[in-house]
């Protein structure tokens, strides 16, 4: 049951505190993003681009440099019809 708390995090080389505190900081971020696409959508003429601003820095930061262990290889038998 442990290892959910630990599998995914391993894997993007973080512990299970640190996987946290990313995901609290993206999610404080993202929230700050969706008020600033709320107030655009009642005054149009404020926060013009904190919407598309928060999305691109969260996948320059999310996406294009995160470092991941490459997935495991798991060796397995296949089985065909006939076999």
């Amino acid at each position: 049951m442990l290892h959910r708390f630990t599998d995914h995090p391993a894997k993007v080389n973080e512990t299970y505190f640190q996987h946290m505190g990313v995901a609290f900081s993206f999610g404080g971020r993202m929230l700050l993003g969706s008020l600033g696409c709320f107030v655009h959508g009642f005054f149009p003429w404020l926060c013009l681009t904190r919407g598309s601003d928060t999305v691109r820095a969260l996948h320059h930061s999310m996406v294009t440099h995160r470092v991941a262990r490459p997935a495991e290889t798991v060796s397995t038998t296949a089985v065909t019809a006939g076999d």
